[in-house]
């Protein structure tokens, strides 16, 4: 067990925007939603799952929706009470410990805000280790874990639960009552025993996210041996893809998501060329001169050329410099489950899913 503080908070912000693959909202909505909660009641205690019993009951807090519309909306400090209030009466049980669902910039940093409200220390560990932009994309899914029931709150104080067949049918209704309440809403779903969090999470995810935030913040002080970009994918274990010129940019809201393009302008030692990320909330395929270099499952992620500061879809605008990066995904999503849930294929990409290493071989 350790404590999160402000310090760490900046930390694990920007390293889990690096690791939303360009999803899961602005790092800087979330973080002032996390730095707030702190200051007002105080570090939250972060634990490894294995400090937990098995019958432990641990709930993911996140935010359902399209990010831009989270950036116009907030999370108000009542939301969390009343959210896990309600889990815990559903239950019947005590709630144990809060965990994040997935990497990204806000949905690494409501898990603080919501642990710090409630008094609940929060687990190291993840259903994705990146972000995703469907709920029932997560590694629980593989593992047979059910998404619902599922609770969730808005802003204005309406509430909800819903039981489902299945966790596709979780995202399909969850989307439908997330659009009338304004595009975003707080919710709890995969409510778990510790042992399951154990047994299928991605562990280890908010330390890796504050590692990473920390090697970004420092990267003007890397060894003298190296540039700040070799150092970057050094440290990352990332694939260069492209560097350029943001040229164009498509974006549109629809059914709680952000769909759209980015299209690219090469710059230094990719002048000449041209690239494009196709994205729903998250990077999901970066093609380059034509070519397929990253798809999903896979982490394609734009950070800037200058400070590798990364740049969520949400930030994309003209005439900005960035890096397109691929990273390797966690290993369950390439098993034949994970391919099949969040796939190239199922984001309707005309392409089968090979690793972003293959793919950048020679």
């Amino acid at each position: 067990m350790r404590k999160i503080g402000i310090s760490d908070i900046e930390d694990i912000a920007l390293g889990a925007a690096l690791l939303g693959a360009g999803g899961g909202g602005d790092p800087y909505i979330g973080k002032l939603l996390a730095i707030g909660a702190v200051k007002e009641c105080g570090e939250v205690s972060l634990i490894d799952v294995d400090e937990l019993s098995d019958d432990d009951v641990v709930v993911p807090v996140a935010s359902v929706g399209a990010p831009t519309i989270l950036t116009e909306k907030g999370v108000g400090s009542n939301e969390f009470t009343k959210l896990i209030d309600m889990v815990g009466s559903y239950y019947g049980k005590k709630i144990t410990a809060i965990m994040p669902i997935e990497a990204g910039g806000v949905n690494s940093m409501l898990p603080i805000a919501a642990a710090a409200r409630l008094g609940l220390p929060m687990v190291d560990v993840d259903g994705m280790g990146r972000a995703f932009p469907e709920i029932q994309m997560v590694t629980f899914t593989i593992g047979g874990v059910s998404a619902s029931p599922m609770l969730f709150i808005d802003e204005k104080g309406n509430m909800g639960l819903m039981e489902t067949i299945n966790n596709k049918w979780v995202e399909n209704i969850c989307r439908a009552g997330c659009t009338a309440c304004g595009g975003s809403v707080v919710s709890t779903e995969y409510v778990m025993t510790a042992s399951q969090v154990r047994e299928f999470g991605v562990r280890g995810i908010v330390t890796r996210s504050q590692e990473l935030g920390r090697a970004i913040r420092g990267i003007k002080n890397c060894p003298e041996n190296m540039t700040p970009e070799e150092y970057f994918f050094d440290y990352t274990g990332g694939f260069r893809l492209f560097k350029g010129k943001i040229a164009d940019v498509l974006r549109e809201t629809r059914g709680g998501f952000n769909f759209g393009k980015v299209v690219l302008e090469g710059i230094g030692e990719d002048k000449g060329g041209h690239a494009e990320v196709d994205f729903q909330n998250e990077n999901l395929c970066a093609t380059v001169n034509g070519e397929i270099l990253a798809t999903t499952p896979d982490l394609i992620c734009l950070v800037d050329t200058e400070t590798f500061t990364p740049v969520p879809t949400d930030a994309l605008k003209y005439g900005k410099r960035v890096l397109v990066v691929g990273l390797p995904c966690y290993h369950l999503w390439r098993t034949e489950k994970g391919i099949e849930l969040v796939g190239p294929r199922y984001f309707g990409l005309n392409t089968d899913y090979i690793p972003v290493e293959e793919r950048c071989k020679g």
